[in-house]
């Protein structure tokens, strides 16, 4: 079973599991601010579940690449949408401040 590291936690799924439900399901911090109750819930349209990971994880899809070519994102960062990542092995997530996870300071890592 592949291990998530988040949030200072360290959490086991499936192969393939949704990273978006995983972290949530975990109590994870996923969504910075207002965010949490003003996204698509897993859809890949809003942008807000940004996240940087390091490890073994699905390719973008068509639409996550879209999304995170839009602003606020620019498809120049190594950012992710937790809700299309399907976890693959074992990963390190980081999330980053801004509304949508867009920008450089850290709120939290999975170190």
């Amino acid at each position: 079973m592949p291990t998530i590291k988040a949030e200072g936690k360290t959490l086991t799924c499936e192969q393939g599991a949704n990273l978006r439900q995983v972290l949530l399901d975990n109590g994870v911090n996923l969504y910075n601010g207002a965010a949490s109750t003003i996204n698509c819930h897993g859809l890949g349209t809003c942008g807000t579940c940004a996240v940087q990971i390091e490890g073994t994880v699905s390719e973008p899809s068509w639409r996550e690449k879209t999304r995170l070519s839009l602003p606020p994102h620019s498809s120049q960062r190594d950012r992710r949408l937790a809700c299309q990542v399907k976890v693959l092995g074992d990963v390190v997530v980081t999330k980053h401040d801004g509304f949508w996870g867009q920008d450089n300071d850290v709120v939290w890592s999975g170190g």
